[in-house]
């Protein structure tokens, strides 16, 4: 077999299924297949991402020895060091599965990324940020997440809070508490549960009658009403972009990356609001960074996987 059999696994475990990736080195995606996530902490959960990506090389010809690399994104914290110290949202044993995943493919170097950064590392790789060097993406969807990449190498910080954008204090007089169990976190207003929260706080303050939503985070019904010209859904929209454009320009002046990439759920809604963060951001940012590019991530779904394989490949060129 030649090098161009050679191959690298990106596998995005989410809350309910294993998403695995089976890839080239110029990033061409081979191979699909999902399973149910199970609770990766013995040798039956082991058995099932192993199952994987024996079904993926089944499908493409390829052998076991001919995978060099495989990348796990994962829901959590993954400091540089590789050991996964919280997983709030999956049972995961990180050393156990690593070591069943590296016995299994012997040739292959076994990397952890946190699933935001895994999509950062997916859009450089072959999405909206190709080419660049830099770049952040920021996830907007429950809460904000995001993924820093800076001279092609995602930031993981040494206890896993790099690119944990959502939680930069945008409001120190908040007196609402996030998720995280600060005040005043920039994802209380500049994500999905924050914009439909910056809708019910100015319908509070109007004496007005909220539209009807389908959940706390129903950010989707309130862009609709925006683009219908509700003027409380604007007001809120307003808050929305003013405190999204103030964390990327304290991040600017931070990182000044190439391009931001936004992506998420919410992403789904930037007609309505892409055009004034992006004026709003020239506005707040440092003048060396204001015609820093602002795009929406083109990759979907299939960013984890994509930039959970990459990662694999660059840690089998660094071996």
């Amino acid at each position: 077999m030649g090098e161009d059999t050679k191959v690298y696994v990106g596998i995005d475990v989410g809350g309910t299924s294993v998403k695995e990736g089976l890839f080239d080195s110029e990033g061409n995606l081979l191979g699909k297949v999902s399973v149910p996530t199970p609770p990766l902490v013995d040798e039956t959960g082991y058995a099932a991402v192993t199952g994987g990506i024996d079904q993926l090389l089944a499908d493409t010809g390829r052998q076991i020895t001919d995978v060099l690399g495989v990348g796990f994104a994962l829901p959590c914290p993954v400091p540089a060091s590789g050991e996964i110290t919280l997983a709030a949202n999956i049972t995961v044993d990180g050393a156990g599965l690593k070591d069943a995943v590296a016995a299994h493919c012997t040739e292959a170097a076994v990397r952890y990324v946190n699933d935001a950064n895994a999509a950062a590392m997916g859009e450089l790789w072959r999405g909206a940020a190709a080419g660049r060097r830099s770049m952040v993406m920021v996830t907007i969807g429950t809460g904000l997440g995001g993924g820093v990449v800076v001279d092609g190498k995602v930031i993981d910080g040494a206890f896993g809070a790099g690119g944990e954008i959502g939680h930069i204090t945008v409001n120190p007089h908040e007196e609402r508490e996030c998720g995280c169990g600060r005040h005043g976190c920039l994802e209380q207003y500049a994500s999905a549960t924050g914009m439909v929260n910056d809708y019910l706080r100015a319908c509070e303050a109007h004496g007005a009658t909220p539209h009807e939503l389908s959940g706390p985070s129903d950010s989707r019904t309130v862009f609709q009403l925006c683009r219908e010209g509700d003027p409380i859904a604007l007001e809120a929209e307003g808050v929305f972009t003013d405190y999204l454009a103030h964390g990327l320009a304290i991040i600017s002046a931070v990182v000044d990356p190439e391009i931001y990439v936004l992506g998420g759920g919410a992403s789904a809604s930037s007609d309505v609001y892409l055009d004034d963060l992006r004026r709003k951001f020239a506005e707040r940012a440092l003048s060396v960074s204001t015609t820093t590019p602002i795009e929406i991530a083109s990759l979907g779904n299939d960013a984890g996987i994509i930039g959970a394989a990459y990662v694999s490949l660059q840690a089998a060129r660094e071996a």
